[in-house]
């Protein structure tokens, strides 16, 4: 029954986190038993059963308790299986919005190796722009967990073909996350790719793109500050920050705190 396997997948986060803290009674438990039964569930015919098991595995990615043989020995090649361009369409919905919610919670070199290609090829996917628009919103993110070399080198073009897709929801989402795409990019890429990119986004025929480029504008323009200086920074979650300076400390040490908070266009992507 599905729903069996449904209530089964809830359970491991508590199972895995309680044999972790228990490592020596259950040294291998968790690898041998439950990691296995996650991964399969994966691909089961159940969509329900496929969510569930999604959940699980990220709340084990975040908790830190898959090792890393595993991630890229059993979890990846998965997730490359279910996203292949001859995959079932709603497989491969799934899988490629997985990859983009674990990125951030694996190593660069697991990311750029093995998950990074796979993500530019579904950037192109010229047959679902359900694929293209997962990709384009959650581009940022994806700039973030491979860093400026390979974003520059790998992720740019893919980012100029998506922000200029035929489908105006693929630019708008280009537009929403252009901040974080550009904080990790280097000033000069920034001026000169960045910035006339960004003014054909400001200038589109759609104006919903327009409007959530017109949104987009601070903090795409706050990217070229300098840190130390403007007081700028982007925290964990994706915000904007703002630190207010030592002398404004000083001399509102009494007052409450003025830090102003704006949200990253990507922030509330979906």
């Amino acid at each position: 029954e599905p729903t069996v396997r449904t209530e089964l997948m809830e359970q491991i986060p508590p199972i895995a986190i309680f044999l972790q803290e228990s490592r020596p009674n259950f040294p291998t438990a968790f690898f041998e038993y439950l990691m296995p039964i996650v991964v399969r569930y994966l691909t089961d015919v159940n969509n329900q059963v496929r969510k569930a098991g999604q959940e699980a595995l990220l709340i084990l990615l975040e908790q830190d308790l898959v090792a890393q043989s595993d991630i890229e020995n059993k979890v990846c090649p998965i997730l490359l299986d279910l996203s292949a361009p001859d995959s079932d369409d709603e497989y491969k919905v799934e899988a490629v919005n997985i990859i983009c919610k674990m990125a951030s919670m694996l190593s660069r070199t697991t990311v750029e190796h093995m998950l990074l290609p796979r993500f530019c090829e579904l950037c192109s996917d010229g047959k679902l722009f359900q694929v293209r628009k997962i990709c384009a919103a959650n581009f940022g993110d994806i700039c973030n967990a491979v860093g400026q070399e390979a974003t520059e080198r790998l992720l740019i073009p893919k980012f100029f073909e998506l922000c200029s897709d035929s489908v105006w929801g693929m630019r708008k989402a280009c537009a929403e996350c252009f901040m974080a795409v550009s904080y990790t990019t280097s000033p000069e890429v920034r001026r000169s790719k960045l910035s006339p990119l960004f003014i054909s986004l400001i200038s589109d025929t759609c104006r919903w793109v327009r409007q959530a480029a017109f949104q987009s504008l601070g903090p795409f323009i706050s990217t070229f500050a300098n840190p130390s200086s403007a007081g700028l920074y982007i925290r964990e979650d994706g915000t904007l920050s703002i630190r207010p300076s030592a002398q404004d400390v000083n001399s509102n040490s009494c007052q409450p705190s003025n830090n102003v908070t704006l949200m990253s266009p990507n922030a509330n992507a979906t």
